[in-house]
C-alpha cells in the first residue's frame, strides 16, 4: 500500500496507558461490538473450554455488563512496527475524511469527522468501558473509533491475515459505521432490534456491517482514485482479512457447527461480496444491503 507522505490526520488521540477503571458491558454497535469481537469469542473458548457462542453473547450484551479491572495501565515502550502502524492509521484516517467529505458534499451534505482514539487494554467511552479484547469498534455515543494495535498482530499472527491494506480496511470498516451513525441507519437498526427477535437482530446485525464493508470499499475506490493508493497483493490482503473474520470461517475454527441463524457480521463470502461490491463501484447507492434480496 502506496501511503508514506500522505497527509495525516489530526483527530488521532493516542491514549495508550490511560485505561479508566469501572464495571460496564459493551454492547452492539456501540451498542455495536467490533469487527474482532467474534475473533476474541473464538480464542476465549479455544481458551477456557467455553462453547465461543456462549463468549458471544456476553460480548454483544447478553449475558449482563462484564466486570473490568480497576488497574490503571502502565504507559509502555512502542515498538518500531506500532509507531508505522499508528501512523498507518493517521494516514488512513485522513484519507477517509478526504474521500467522505466530497461525497458528503456531493450529496447536499457536510461530514462530521470521528476522532480516532489508540487505546491499550481498556478505555472508558461514551458506550462503556471499551476493551481490547472487544476489538476495534465504533462509538456512536461519542462519535470516536476505538482501536488496540494488538490487534494487528491478533489478524497477522492467528488469522493470517497481514498487511498494511488488511490493517487499512479495519480502520475503513469503522469508519463505514460512523458513515452509517450520520446517515441514520444505526438508529433505524437499533430500535428495530429493539423490537425484533434474537434471529432477527442478528439478521439485521449483518446487514448493518456488511454495509460498513462496502462503504470500506467505497473509501478504497475514491482513495486510490485520487492518490493510487493500492499496490499488487492489496485488496487480495483486504479480502483475505475479510474471509477470515467471516462468522462461518470463525465457528468452523472453533470446532462447532455453522450456525446462520448466530451469525452478527456476516460470513466470509458475504464480508467479500460487499467489500468488493464497494471498491468496484465506488457509489453508496451500491450498498443498500438492507433492501438486497441476497447478501
Amino acid at each position: 500500500m502506496r501511503w508514506e507522505g500522505n497527509r495525516e490526520s489530526d483527530n488521532v488521540e493516542d491514549v495508550r496507558g490511560e485505561g479508566g477503571g469501572g464495571g460496564g458491558g459493551f454492547g452492539f454497535g456501540g451498542r455495536s461490538i467490533g469487527i474482532g469481537t467474534i475473533v476474541i469469542a473464538l480464542i476465549g473458548g479455544w481458551l477456557l473450554g467455553v462453547n465461543p457462542l456462549t463468549i458471544l453473547g456476553l460480548l454483544s450484551g447478553g449475558g449482563g455488563p462484564a466486570q473490568v479491572s480497576q488497574q490503571q495501565h502502565q504507559p509502555r515502550q512502542e515498538s518500531a512496527a506500532e509507531a508505522r502502524e499508528f501512523k498507518l492509521m493517521k494516514v488512513v484516517l485522513a484519507d477517509t475524511e478526504d474521500v467522505w467529505t466530497d461525497l458528503f458534499r456531493q450529496n447536499g451534505g457536510t461530514y462530521q469527522k470521528p476522532k480516532l482514539k489508540i487505546f491499550s487494554g481498556s478505555y472508558p467511552t461514551a458506550c462503556g468501558m471499551g476493551r481490547s479484547a472487544t476489538g476495534p469498534f465504533y462509538c456512536p455515543g461519542d462519535k470516536d473509533v476505538y482501536i488496540d494495535l494488538d490487534f494487528f498482530r491478533l489478524m497477522e499472527q492467528r488469522f493470517h491475515a497481514p498487511g498494511e491494506f488488511a490493517q487499512a480496511y479495519v480502520l475503513a470498516h469503522e469508519v463505514g459505521h460512523h458513515v452509517q451513525n450520520l446517515m441514520g441507519i444505526s438508529d433505524k437498526v437499533h430500535h428495530a432490534q429493539q423490537n425484533s427477535s434474537e434471529r432477527q437482530g442478528n439478521a439485521l446485525s449483518v446487514r448493518l456491517e456488511l454495509q460498513a464493508d462496502c462503504f470500506a470499499g467505497v473509501w478504497a475506490y475514491h482513495a486510490n482514485r485520487a492518490r493510487s493508493i493500492i499496490e499488487k497483493g492489496d485488496v487480495e490482503a483486504a479480502l483475505n482479512a475479510a474471509t477470515a473474520i467471516g462468522d462461518d470461517t470463525l465457528q468452523k475454527q472453533a470446532g462447532g457447527e455453522v450456525v446462520p441463524d448466530s451469525f452478527t457480521h456476516g460470513s466470509s463470502a458475504q464480508r467479500v461480496r460487499w467489500f468488493t461490491r464497494g471498491i468496484e463501484s465506488g457509489e453508496i447507492s451500491q450498498c443498500n444491503t438492507f433492501e438486497a434480496r441476497q447478501l
